[in-house]
């Protein structure tokens, strides 16, 4: 019935999603079959629209998950059509997010979709949509990891493998960041419905500073050299080596000097 609810404009895929999964699609292309004169390019366009479209669906889990839950004004909002021009702050969605992936190599969370939990009854509900977007990233480095851990390598180039491997890496750092419970992030927001209502009274101020104290952790070289630890750990039971994902961020870095030093030895 909910669906029933918006109108099919309201569920039309936006064309600056299909304009970035096309980007994604030919920068693919253009890394496998080594098009580009310098592969750092094509790897850079492959992983950036790619970690820009596991966005979007984050995001869009977030808003579906709060249609079937209640919240019928999803649609109006344009939230289903996959555009992130229409999320509640572009900024925070979508260009921190990317710029810290060029920056550092870390798959920040992005800002969330406006849920009118007011419409939405029943606890279960409400944890479930905020665990719907980082069980996307989940499912996205499930994906990105699949031809290291069902040993489908052979024929694949080395490039294309190491773009995986960092783009994979994006993915798993943004499951592990968004379900951590801070407040402000996706993970607080699953256990938030079962705390009382005078903890999240005194927990709500903090708020908007819980994904700045994350970040402000991981500048923390103890902690950053242990949450990166962790990261390799995952990736390492999913069989992708440590090599693969930091030459993936090196040919990622395309600017810098020597950044295709793995695909050229």
């Amino acid at each position: 019935m909910t669906t029933a609810a918006t109108r099919r404009s309201d569920r039309r895929i936006s064309p600056v999603f299909l304009g970035i999964a096309a980007v994604m699609g030919v920068a693919g292309w253009a890394t496998w079959t080594g098009f580009a004169e310098q592969p750092g390019v094509a790897v850079f366009l492959f992983v950036t629209a790619a970690w820009v479209v596991s966005l979007c669906l984050h995001e869009y889990a977030h808003a579906r998950t709060a249609l079937h839950s209640g919240d019928i004004s999803i649609g109006a909002k344009g939230y289903l059509t996959l555009n992130p021009l229409k999320y509640t702050h572009a900024l925070l969605s979508i260009v921190l997010p990317v710029l810290f992936v060029i920056m550092g190599g870390i798959g920040l969370p992005g800002g969330a979709v406006f849920i009118e939990r007011s419409r939405i009854k029943g606890r279960w509900k409400h944890s479930l949509i905020s665990a719907a977007g980082p069980l996307t990233n989940v499912l996205f480095a499930v994906v990105c990891t699949a031809p290291f851990w069902l040993h489908a390598l052979d024929g694949v180039p080395a490039a294309f493998r190491y773009a995986l491997a960092f783009l994979a890496l994006l993915q798993v750092t943004a499951a592990i960041l968004n379900f951590l419970p801070v407040p402000g992030l996706d993970g607080y927001g699953v256990i938030e419905p079962w705390l009382s209502y005078g903890v999240r009274r005194q927990v709500e101020p903090f708020a908007p500073f819980g994904l700045l104290a994350v970040f402000g952790l991981l500048w923390i070289p103890s902690v950053n050299r242990e949450f990166f630890h962790l990261i390799d750990t995952i990736l390492g039971g999913l069989g992708i080596d440590v090599r693969d994902s930091d030459c993936g961020q090196w040919l990622y870095r395309f600017w810098e000097p020597n950044s295709d030093i793995c695909v050229r030895s």
